[in-house]
């Protein structure tokens, strides 16, 4: 049996924690945060909205399918960024030295591909804890 005060508390919260999430990962690089924060606070409240309103409805559930494409792009993003400061004749995720325009300090654009690679990072972080919960979920009701 749900709860009524907590799916009205969850759908008040949800947008707002996913708002949070993104600004975590857009601007970790200027404040503290980042992607695996960010991917952490965004996989909560899709988390919190399966707690709240339960597992059952097909439609709502990230598909296995489509939760490795996500973890699979986010982890070749990343490894892409890298592999593009090589080929520009720097170190792996090398920024200044491989050219990337580093911006002006302080604004979003401020930190040449670090924004990409904590998109990158919280895709992959968010859709990990999201698999790793509703299998932990599915196995758990099979077993009642």
């Amino acid at each position: 049996m749900r709860d009524i005060i907590v799916q009205v508390v969850a759908r008040m919260m949800i947008p707002y924690l996913q708002m949070y999430g993104l600004y975590i990962i857009l601007f970790g690089h200027n404040s503290p945060g980042g992607g695996f924060a960010g991917g952490t606070v965004i996989a909560s409240s899709l988390i919190l909205y399966v707690l709240a309103f339960g597992i059952d409805d097909e439609d709502l559930r990230l598909s296995g399918s489509l939760a490795r494409i996500v973890e699979s792009c986010g982890a070749l993003a990343y490894v892409g960024i890298g592999l593009a400061g090589i080929l520009l004749g720097a170190n792996f995720l090398s920024n200044k030295g491989a050219g990337f325009p580093l911006g002006i300090s302080g604004r979003f654009l401020s930190g040449g591909t670090i924004v990409l690679l904590t998109i990158s990072i919280g895709l992959k972080v968010a859709s990990t804890m999201i698999t790793l919960f509703t299998n932990l979920a599915e196995k758990e009701k099979e077993e009642e």
